[in-house]
């Protein structure tokens, strides 16, 4: 920062097996975007190393980086980012046209996708004309429509009110337990905290607790 250094994550030691549902805990400036960006190879750590999927991130191309994010890895944000001009269903197809998958199975990977989310009636509709809810279920089918290994979820309920974010989040619980996609949330919202099965709390850059939650 300018002439100074900042320490974003110091002595981050963890690992994630498949099918976690787990969240990043802690204030704002703890470290818990940096550490999600790490893991979805969106940032590359000055020290240490980080694994995802068994590989390197350190080692990784922008192109391979990129391969990777495409296939196997998909992200969910707090404001959405929908292509506004665009339908709901072109807005969740737009992974699967990156990876070339072809017309008939590409369109039922799509209306798949929007089932698991309950949007079948809104394929038409355009995102102004969407609930901040809606919206966000558009974003989950988004990240979820290719069958990623894991999910990175950066506050995805902070603009949303109670109701919708408890729908969301039984939404995101029902697909990590059918589909054993791992779950990463970055968040301080309590209403994250209370669905997740594995909390790691950080601050200034630390790992202060990581806590497994029986949920049995």
């Amino acid at each position: 920062m300018g002439s100074g250094k900042f320490t974003a994550l110091n002595g981050i030691d963890l690992t994630f097996g498949k099918g976690e549902f787990t969240g990043i805990i802690g204030p704002s400036g703890s470290g818990k975007t940096t550490l999600l960006n790490i893991i979805g190879t969106l940032d590359v750590p000055s020290e240490g190393s980080a694994l995802i999927l068994g590989q390197s991130v350190a080692n990784l191309t922008p192109a391979s980086s990129a391969a990777l994010r495409k296939s196997k890895l998909g992200f969910i944000f707090q404001s959405y980012n929908l292509f506004q001009v665009h339908t709901v269903f072109e807005n969740v197809e737009f992974p699967l046209l990156l990876q070339g998958i072809e017309t008939a199975k590409r369109r039922q990977m799509v209306l798949d996708a929007l089932e698991w989310v309950g949007l079948t009636d809104k394929i038409k509709s355009r995102p102004a004309q969407l609930s901040g809810g809606e919206s966000q279920r558009v974003a989950i089918a988004r990240a979820m429509v290719k069958r990623p290994a894991v999910v990175l979820a950066d506050e995805p309920t902070a603009n949303l009110d109670a109701a919708n974010s408890h729908n969301i989040l039984q939404t995101m619980e029902k697909l990590n337990r059918e589909l054993q996609t791992t779950f990463l949330f970055a968040t301080h919202d309590e209403k994250v905290i209370s669905y997740v099965r594995r909390k790691i709390f950080l601050f200034d850059g630390k790992v202060a607790r990581d806590e497994i939650i029986d949920k049995n």
